[in-house]
């Protein structure tokens, strides 16, 4: 079983850490079994970071 962490305030991860994250998980695996929550979860993240950090054209 995945340990889940848990965010020490509100602040969100960037794009970066929750690439880093998504990585980190795929390539580590857990018990041969996927963790598709925590990676639906980092997913969510990441794109929410992605959508902060673009800037609309003007």
């Amino acid at each position: 079983m995945h340990e889940t962490l848990t965010p020490a305030g509100p602040a969100r991860p960037s794009a970066a850490e929750a690439n880093e994250a998504i990585r980190h998980l795929v390539e580590t695996g857990v018990d041969g079994e996927w963790p598709s929550e925590a990676y639906e979860f980092l997913l969510a993240e990441w794109a929410e970071a992605s959508r902060a950090e673009v800037s609309p054209a003007h």
